[in-house]
């Protein structure tokens, strides 16, 4: 039986948005190391479903006013 930490079920978020996803828990850890050894800021990791959620409502508020759906 398999851990959920061992599904490439796993995101990166950083300020810059998202990094990289479909990870396991592991590599996702990795990856924020590595980058806060590269001197990033706001390292999450999040499942890829709630990082694509993100990215769409980051999507959405980037759009201009005119644009947007009510």
């Amino acid at each position: 039986m398999s851990s959920e930490l061992e599904n490439e079920t796993w995101a990166v978020l950083s300020d810059r948005g998202l990094e990289e996803s479909y990870l396991s828990h592991e590599d996702a850890r990795r990856l924020v190391h590595r980058l806060a050894g590269e001197g990033r800021h706001g390292l999450s990791i999040v499942t890829t479903a709630a990082a694509s959620r993100l990215s769409d409502q980051t999507a959405r508020s980037d759009q201009p006013e005119a644009s947007k759906v009510v």
